[in-house]
């Protein structure tokens, strides 16, 4: 029985277990399962604590896996685009051309050309308002990370607590009665401390790590955009040099001329 039930699903063993754990009550045979060693002796703390805490940890990291990306917040070939647009249509058709837009230097750029539209200023300030937007984006997109830190600090703290309150349960059956105490209640107290501690550091360590590398990524994201976006900026708006319209007309008359 025992050979042929690893190759059941690992949905249908966990519902077998734990029915068979409910049926059977804790003193049972169940006691050598895993569902009961890691989910049932874990009590409480482990069923409306830890577990819906790693199910949110599950649901930020693939929800950041999905928004913070480099095809979603930085396309290639995106600042050409844009310049190309700009050049042949003019700077007010980006409004309409990357007004659906997600990216950092859609919006950033949008930001800038708005900006300067209704305050006026130079190139220089409209790559400060880039620079806002772009700044003002990468505080979005750390608050989602930050809950992912607030779950790694507070997971293990919650792990403790249950490791605190599973010994002082151990010690106070110790120290029942003269006979000693019964041994099945002692493990059971035991086994609470310690589920608990792996599940404060199962769902929090995942928690930190998903919160540096995407915190990273923003970072370098963000400093990316920025560059690209100074670089763009400076050949949208930036007005053509004296210089450069004074050779244009000099190129088409030395032709006729000769």
């Amino acid at each position: 029985m025992t050979k042929t039930q690893n190759y059941y699903p690992l949905p249908i063993f966990f519902l077998g277990c734990s029915s068979a754990a409910f049926a059977q009550g804790p003193g049972s045979g169940a006691a050598g399962t895993f569902y009961h060693q890691f989910f049932t002796a874990g009590g409480p703390i482990v069923w409306f604590v830890l577990l819906p805490m790693s199910v949110v940890t599950v649901y930020l990291a693939v929800d950041l896996l999905v928004t913070i990306r480099r095809s979603r917040l930085l396309p290639p070939g995106l600042s050409s685009e844009i310049a190309t647009v700009a050049m042949r249509q003019g700077v007010n058709s980006l409004f309409a051309r990357l007004g659906g837009q997600t990216d950092l230097i859609s919006r950033a750029v949008l930001r800038s050309i708005d900006q300067r539209r209704q305050f006026g200023g130079s190139v220089e300030s409209a790559r400060q308002y880039a620079a806002e937007a772009l700044q003002e984006r990468g505080l979005q997109l750390m608050r989602k990370t930050q809950w992912c830190q607030i779950i790694g600090s507070v997971a293990p703290m919650v792990g403790l607590f249950g490791t605190v309150f599973g010994m002082i349960q151990a010690f106070n059956l110790l120290g029942q009665g003269t006979e000693g105490p019964r041994y099945e209640l002692l493990a059971e107290a035991i086994s609470v401390a310690l589920v608990t501690t792996f599940w404060g550091l199962l769902v929090g360590i995942p928690a930190l790590f998903f919160y540096g590398m995407f915190q990273t990524r923003i970072e370098a994201f963000i400093s990316e955009a920025a560059i690209e976006t100074d670089s763009l900026l400076g050949r949208i708006i930036e007005p053509p040099s004296a210089g450069s319209t004074q050779k244009c007309p000099q190129t088409d008359e030395s032709p006729s001329s000769g």
